[in-house]
C-alpha cells in the first residue's frame, strides 16, 4: 500500500479513529453531550474525506477493497443515515436512565462494518464488514437494559444472526474448496449465467449458502423471521439504523455483485430471486394487514420494501442500478424520518408504538401529525413524495426488461398497504381519546438536534419528490462503474 491507497481509505480510517477517539473519552469522563458531538464530527470529516478520495478512483486496494464513485455514493448514505440515528439517539437516550455514550460507539463500529460491504472486492473483505456490523448490532439491540422485550430482541437477533453467519462461512468454505479463490469478480459470472462445466455443484452451493446469508440481512421471505420481533423489541433508534444503515451497506454489497448492464438476471439465480421478490412483496403487505403495533407495521413494510428493491435488481440493463439506488436513499430517508417522529412522540416511560398512541396527534401536534403524514405517504407511495418516484424508477426499470409479473405484483402488493399506512394517518386525524401515553406526547419539547434532523428529512422526501434531476443524475453517473 502507498499514500494512494491512504488516502482512498479516509473515509473508512476517519471512522475507525473516531470510535477510539470515543472510547478514550469515555474511559476519561462519561458525557452524553460530548459523545454525540464527537461522533457527529467524525462522520462530518468522514463525509467530507469522500470528496478527497474523488482523485484517487477508481483505485483497487490490494484484492480485498475497491473505492470507485459507486462505493463513494454509498458511503454518503451510509454516514448521512448514521447522523441522523445519533440526532435521534441524543433525544431518545437523554429521556431514560441509561449509559449513553457507549451507544454512539457501537453505532460508529457498525457503520463502519456496513462501509467495508460497499467497498468489498473479496468475500474476505465481505465477511469481516458482515461480522463488525453484525456484531455490534447484537448489543445495540438489546441496549436498554431495563426493558425485557429489548433483550429478548437482542438474544433472538443473536442466536438467528449466528446461525446464519454460521451458513454463510459454510458457503464460503465450499467456495474455497472449489476454486482457491475468494475473488467476487470470478463468481459473479457463474451466478448470473450458470453455464460450463466451471460451475460444479459444491460451487453453486456454497454460493448459493452465501446468498442465505445475504437473504437473512435484507429480510426478505423466506430469512424473514426475525424481523418484526427484532424491530419491535430493539430501541427506536436502533430499529431506524438496522432499517437504513444495516441493509443499505448489504444491498449496495448484492448491486455490485450481481448487477448486469446489458439485461437483467436470468438462469437458477434469476428464478430463485424471482421467486424471493414476489413472496417478499406479498408477504410483508398481508401480514402488515394484521398488526396493530406500528413498529412490526414497519417490519412487515420493510419486507416488502426489499422485494421491490429486488425488482430493480433483477431487471438490471441501465435502468436497473440506478432505479435500485434511488429507491434505496428515498426510503432511507423515509424511514429515519418515520422513525424519528416516533423517537420524538415517545414518552418517559415508553415508546410510541401502538396505533392508538397516535390518536389524535394532529390536534395536540399539528406539525408532528403533517410530517408523520409524509413519510407515510412517501412510504404508500403516493405522488409528490420521494417513495413514489422510487417506484416509479423501479417500475420504469421492469417494463424496459418486460419484468411484467414482478411489476404486476409489485403494484398489487403496493395497493394492499396503502390500507395500513392509511389506518395510522386517520388514527392521528381522528378527534382524541381513548388510550394514549398519558398526555406526554402532548407536552414534552422536541430538542433542536431532533427539531431539524426532522425539518430536513421531511424537506427532503418533498424535494426527492419534486425534483428528483439532481440526483438522478449522479446515481446515472455513478452507477456507470458497475457490471
Amino acid at each position: 500500500m502507498n499514500a494512494a491507497d491512504f488516502i482512498a481509505l479516509l473515509p473508512l480510517l476517519t471512522i475507525s479513529a473516531t470510535a477510539v477517539v470515543l472510547m478514550i473519552a469515555i474511559a476519561i469522563r462519561r458525557n452524553h453531550k460530548v459523545a454525540v458531538i464527537i461522533s457527529l464530527i467524525g462522520v462530518a470529516v468522514a463525509a467530507a474525506s469522500l470528496s478527497l478520495t474523488a482523485s484517487a478512483e477508481p483505485r483497487q486496494i490490494t484484492s480485498l477493497l475497491v473505492l470507485d464513485s459507486y462505493s463513494r455514493l454509498y458511503m454518503a448514505i451510509l454516514l448521512g443515515a448514521a447522523a441522523f440515528v445519533f440526532l435521534f439517539g441524543y433525544d431518545y437516550l437523554k429521556r431514560r436512565q441509561e449509559r449513553p455514550e457507549e451507544f454512539y460507539l457501537l453505532v460508529l463500529l457498525a457503520t463502519t462494518g456496513a462501509m467495508v460491504l460497499v467497498v468489498s472486492l473479496n468475500f474476505v473483505s465481505f465477511f469481516l464488514g458482515l461480522e463488525l456490523l453484525s456484531v455490534a448490532l447484537y448489543s445495540l439491540i438489546a441496549y436498554v437494559r431495563t426493558e425485557s422485550a429489548s433483550i429478548e430482541a437482542g438474544i433472538k437477533y443473536l442466536v438467528l444472526a449466528a446461525s446464519s453467519s454460521s451458513i454463510l462461512l459454510f458457503g464460503l468454505a465450499l467456495i474455497y474448496a472449489d476454486s482457491g479463490s475468494m475473488d467476487l469478480s470470478q463468481f459473479a459470472a457463474a451466478m448470473i449465467r450458470p453455464t460450463g462445466s466451471a460451475n460444479t455443484v459444491s460451487l453453486m452451493t456454497g454460493l448459493m449458502l452465501v446468498l442465505t446469508g445475504v437473504g437473512f440481512k435484507l429480510a426478505v421471505v423466506p430469512f424473514q423471521l426475525w424481523t418484526p420481533d427484532v424491530y419491535e423489541g430493539a430501541p427506536l433508534p436502533v430499529t431506524a439504523f438496522i432499517a437504513t444503515v444495516s441493509k443499505a451497506g448489504m444491498f449496495a454489497f448484492l448491486l455490485r455483485w450481481f448487477h448486469v448492464h446489458d439485461g437483467g438476471l436470468s438462469g437458477a439465480l434469476g428464478l430463485v430471486l424471482t421467486i424471493i421478490a414476489i413472496a417478499s412483496m406479498l408477504a410483508g403487505n398481508l401480514l402488515a394487514l394484521l398488526q396493530t403495533n406500528v413498529k412490526r407495521i414497519l417490519a412487515f413494510s420493510s419486507i416488502a420494501h426489499m422485494g421491490y428493491l429486488l425488482v430493480a435488481l433483477l431487471a438490471g440493463g441501465p435502468l436497473g442500478a440506478p432505479a435500485a439506488t434511488y429507491y434505496l436513499i428515498a426510503y432511507a430517508a423515509t424511514i429515519l424520518g418515520t422513525f424519528g417522529l416516533m423517537t420524538v412522540v415517545s414518552g418517559t416511560r415508553c415508546e410510541a408504538a401502538s396505533i392508538d398512541d397516535y390518536r389524535g396527534l394532529f390536534w395536540k401536534r399539528p406539525l408532528l401529525a403533517g410530517a408523520f403524514t409524509t413519510t407515510l405517504l412517501s412510504l404508500a407511495g403516493i405522488p409528490l413524495t420521494a417513495g413514489f418516484l422510487g417506484k416509479f424508477y423501479v417500475i420504469a426499470a421492469g417494463a424496459s426488461q418486460s419484468r411484467w409479473l414482478l411489476l404486476f405484483t409489485l403494484v398489487v402488493s403496493s395497493t394492499i398497504g396503502l390500507f395500513y399506512y392509511l389506518r395510522i394517518i386517520v388514527a392521528m386525524y381522528s378527534q382524541p381519546g381513548g388510550p394514549g401515553l398519558e398526555g406526554e406526547s402532548s407536552t414534552q419539547q422536541l430538542s433542536l438536534p431532533a427539531t431539524l434532523a426532522l425539518t430536513a428529512l421531511t424537506a427532503l422526501i418533498l424535494l426527492l419528490g419534486v425534483y428528483p434531476a439532481p440526483l438522478w443524475d449522479v446515481i446515472l453517473a455513478v452507477t456507470r462503474d458497475l457490471g
